[in-house]
C-alpha cells in the first residue's frame, strides 16, 4: 500500500509511508501537537515532518495552527478506511526487542504463508522481526504451527479477551531495540498485505 509516492527527480524522501500513517494516529486522539514534538514521536526529522505535514494540510487530512496541529474529519475518514489498527497489547518475549507493537490487520488471514515475509519487512525497517498471529481453526497460531494456545495459553488469552481476532484478520507485532523501529516494522509488514 501506498500513500505518499516518492518524487521522480529530486532529493529522495527521509521517511515511509508507516510515519505517514503514524503521524495520523499521533494526531487522531484529537490533541493539538506541534510539529517537533510530532516528529519525534513519528522519529524523522523536521524537515521530513514539515514535507508530511504539507502534503497532509494539501489534502486537508490536517488542520495546522499557530496553536498546533491536528486531525480533520477527512484525514480521520482516511485513517479508519486503511484496515489497520493500532493494538496496545504486551506479548512479552514472545518477540524479540526490548520494545514491541501490535497492529490487527482486517482480511488478510488468507494471504499469510508462513510469516517469513511480515519478518522479513519488519527486518528491513530496522526491527529485531515482526511476529505473525492468525486464527485457525478456533486455535490461535504462529505461522507455520506454533500454536499460542499451547505453547502460550496466558498470552493467547489476553490476546482474545483484548483484541477479537477473527478468522479474517491477523495481529502483525513489530520487535525492536526502540519504538519507532518496532512501530515502523509493524506498520511495514501490514501495508504489505495491500
Amino acid at each position: 500500500m501506498k500513500i505518499i509516492d516518492a518524487p521522480q527527480y529530486g532529493p529522495m524522501f527521509r521517511f515511509a509511508d508507516t510515519n505517514v500513517y503514524w503521524a495520523l494516529h499521533l494526531l487522531s486522539d484529537g490533541k493539538r501537537m506541534g510539529r517537533k514534538v510530532l516528529a519525534d514521536l513519528v522519529g524523522v526529522g523536521e524537515g521530513s515532518m514539515r514535507r508530511i505535514l504539507n502534503t497532509l494540510k494539501d489534502w486537508e487530512m490536517i488542520s495546522v495552527k499557530q496553536t498546533g496541529i491536528t486531525i480533520t474529519k477527512t484525514g480521520s475518514g482516511f485513517l479508519n478506511e486503511i484496515p489497520v489498527r493500532i493494538l496496545d497489547i504486551d506479548v512479552g518475549d514472545v518477540v524479540l526487542g526490548r520494545y514491541q507493537q501490535a497492529v490487527k490487520v482486517y482480511g488478510v488471514a488468507s494471504k499469510i504463508e508462513n510469516g517469513m515475509q511480515q519478518r522479513d519487512a519488519g527486518i528491513k525497517v530496522g526491527a529485531s522481526g515482526c511476529t505473525t498471529i492468525i486464527c485457525r481453526d478456533n486455535r490461535l497460531m504462529m505461522p507455520p504451527d506454533w500454536d499460542l494456545d499451547t505453547e502460550r495459553p496466558d498470552i493467547a488469552d489476553m490476546i482474545r479477551r483484548n483484541v477479537g481476532l477473527s478468522a479474517e484478520d491477523i495481529i502483525i507485532i513489530g520487535g525492536a531495540d526502540n519504538m519507532h523501529s518496532a512501530v515502523n516494522a509493524a506498520l511495514a509488514a501490514a501495508f504489505e498485505l495491500f
